[in-house]
């Protein structure tokens, strides 16, 4: 029988995942660390939007521990936002911060740069991330002074990636390989999997949402989301640690993102094929998915840009 410690090690992952049928509601602004195999990690942040508390990390973010340093995926959405994330990792490894890889252009998913740049890390995003990062900085940087505060973006600077790529990336670290793939567009244009084929792991960036509901924003393409979706599941990943919420099976993650999707999309077509206009969309019945968070406020503006980007498909 095994011996108590190494159970606990091999019944953690499975738990782990069970927590994350629990209901979002009792999130708050900390960060939850997740262990998620021997050495893959999330860290899960609250489902509501920015604030002073939670320094920007409004997200999940993950670390895979290897012997020859860790690898983070996304640094978080400011500078103490950004230590915030390592102050945890700090609780798991000594190990050193040696790459740190932005899976898109949202604050939250490399605004945290320069934090890690300043400890070493070599920087590695999409080019459509990069330019997602520059195009909407200023907006981000407005947007973050309201909602964290002057004082909780103290110290954030925009720091870009070292190394880019246009489609695929591969690299090692230690024993482990890491697999990128551009994805995007999606929720954003530089949406990127990090895909550790021999954990059979993927960590998803926004392309995946888990316990609350997706934003399809002005800058997001709801049909190819779902192709970024599929082109994720065909890896068949035992676990997804998603842009938001705990890490999960598969079939939960297509249960919040992908179903949605497809509903929103097959929805919005059929009120439009049956000559509703973009001033009644808020009547759309979209009472399945209200058990995800902030279902209630997003809704209706997910309807009504599904709408505009389906008058010009």
């Amino acid at each position: 029988m095994p011996k108590p410690e190494l159970l606990g090690r091999l019944l953690m992952p499975a738990l782990l995942l069970l927590a994350g049928l629990v209901s979002a509601a009792d999130q708050d602004a900390r960060l939850r660390l997740q262990q998620v195999s021997d050495r893959v990690y999330a860290i899960v942040g609250p489902f509501g939007n920015r604030t002073p508390e939670n320094l920007g990390n409004n997200a999940t973010f993950g670390f895979v521990v290897t012997d020859a340093g860790f690898v983070l995926v996304d640094s978080g959405g400011s500078a103490q936002g950004a230590a915030a994330l390592d102050a945890l990792i700090d609780q798991v490894t000594e190990q050193p911060v040696k790459i740190v890889v932005n899976t898109g252009g949202q604050d939250h998913r490399w605004l945290g740069n320069g934090y890690f740049k300043a400890r070493g890390a070599r920087i590695i995003a999409s080019a459509a991330a990069v330019e997602d990062q520059r195009r909407r900085l200023d907006e981000q940087m407005l947007r973050l002074q309201n909602l964290v505060g002057v004082d909780g973006l103290a110290g954030t600077e925009p720091v870009y990636a070292d190394d880019t790529f246009d489609d695929t990336m591969t690299f090692s670290l230690g024993d482990t390989r890491f697999e990128l793939r551009l994805v995007g567009p999606a929720h954003t244009p530089g949406e990127t999997l990090v895909w550790l084929p021999d954990e059979r792991i993927v960590l998803s960036g926004d392309v995946v949402y888990v316990g609350r509901m997706l934003r399809v924003a002005p800058h997001s393409d709801s049909a190819h989301w779902i192709e970024a979706f599929e082109t994720m599941a065909s890896l068949e990943p035992v676990t997804v640690v998603p842009g938001h919420g705990p890490a999960i099976d598969l079939d939960r993650a297509r249960a919040d993102t992908l179903d949605y999707l497809v509903f929103l999309r097959e929805a919005v077509g059929a009120f439009m094929e049956a000559g509703g206009d973009i001033t009644q969309i808020g009547s759309l019945d979209q009472s399945r998915f209200a058990y995800l968070e902030n279902a209630a406020s997003l809704k209706g503006r997910n309807a009504q840009q599904v709408f505009q980007e389906m008058e010009w498909e």
